[in-house]
This record gives structure tokens, sequence and C-alpha cells, in this order.
């Protein structure tokens, strides 16, 4: 069972999901919800890309010495963090088509992501963390 790729894929949706309803509250303009909800977006991706950068990641490097796939997913969730912050800004200036541009930007970047991160590293770290995959799990706050 693919235990690592199905929790990871949960966790994707479940901030997609976030993006969204932030998004929404852009749309309308409703200035004080976009900045709550894209607060409580930017810490869960936050909690995401630490998940992956301190316990998945090392755990995959440290078993297969294949870090090329690892650090090519931390400099994408580093450009999704400015984006991120950039689009904080733009709620807290109220500027509304800037917001949803780099919004766009960043759906863009997360689909392609979060496709390389499922379609490859996920099925990889399966494989090579299946005996440790329900320990990192419960690390990461996922069992």
């Amino acid at each position: 069972m693919p235990k690592i790729t199905d929790a990871m894929i949960a966790e994707h949706k479940r901030c997609d999901e976030m993006y969204i309803k932030a998004e929404e509250a852009i749309v309308s303009g409703d200035w004080e919800q976009a900045a709550i909800l894209a607060s409580a977006f930017e810490k869960d991706m936050e909690q995401h890309f630490l998940m992956e950068e301190t316990i998945l990641f090392p755990a995959y490097v440290m078993k297969t010495d294949m870090s090329s796939v690892t650090q090519a997913m931390m400099m994408e969730h580093m450009q999704m963090r400015q984006l991120i912050f950039e689009i904080e800004e733009s709620i807290k200036e109220k500027k509304q088509e800037h917001a949803l541009g780099v919004g766009e930007t960043l759906l863009t970047m997360m689909k392609q992501h979060n496709r390389k991160e499922e379609r490859k590293m996920y099925v990889m770290a399966d494989s090579a963390l299946k005996a440790d995959a329900d320990k990192l799990l419960s690390q990461m706050g996922m069992a």
C-alpha cells in the first residue's frame, strides 16, 4: 500500500482547498476574511513544507543517497513561499488584481509541483521507505 503517497495527496488536497477559500474571499473583496484565510493557508503550507523538508526528504536521502529530486522540490517550496507572501501583502494593500494574478501563478506552480511529488517523489519514497512509512507518517503528525 502506498501509505506515504496516499497521506501526502490528501494533504495536498487539504492545502488546495484552503487556498480556494482564500481566493473566494479576495474575489468578493472581503479583505478581513481574505487575510484570515490567507494566513491559515500560509500556515498549512508551511507545515506541509516543513514535514517534507525536515522529515520525509531527509529520510529519503539517507536511505537512497539521492538528493537531486528533494533539492528540486525544496527550491520550488521557496518559490511558493515567496508567492504566498506576495498574496498576503496584496491582501493587506487591498490590491485585488495583483493578489489574483499572483494567486494564478501560485495555483499553476502548486499543480505542477504536486503532480511531480505525487507521481515521482512520493512513489519513490513509498518504495525506499516502506518499512519506515508508519513511523515517518507519525512523525509528520499524519498517523
